[in-house]
């Protein structure tokens, strides 16, 4: 948390949906990894329609990574068809203190 509060500009918040191959994959806990080692905060889950939904908040050129991860990258073995984001916004702070899997 720490590093957060000191990170350069503006704090970003986005919710997002993925598509495609993305249960059954490990796509949460590359998820996971992938925003701790970015050091962005929020959640991921999978959806009973197939997808996985999360949120993302941290340093806007970290969430923005994030973002890119989300869409190009996601687990060795997930096909990522579609990433939508919405909400996108700037916040004061943050909502979360870490990254996590909800179920």
């Amino acid at each position: 948390m720490s590093g957060l509060a000191k990170a350069s500009g503006a704090l970003k918040s986005v919710d997002y949906e993925v598509f495609g191959r993305v249960q059954g994959v490990c796509f949460r806990m590359y998820t996971e990894q992938e925003a701790k080692k970015l050091g962005v905060v929020g959640w991921v889950k999978n959806t009973s329609q197939g997808t996985v939904t999360g949120q993302v908040q941290g340093p806007e050129e970290r969430v923005n990574e994030m973002k890119s991860w989300l869409s190009k990258v996601g687990s060795p073995s997930s096909r990522i068809d579609k990433t939508s984001f919405s909400n996108e916004k700037e916040i004061s702070k943050l909502d979360f203190s870490d990254f996590n899997t909800r179920y």
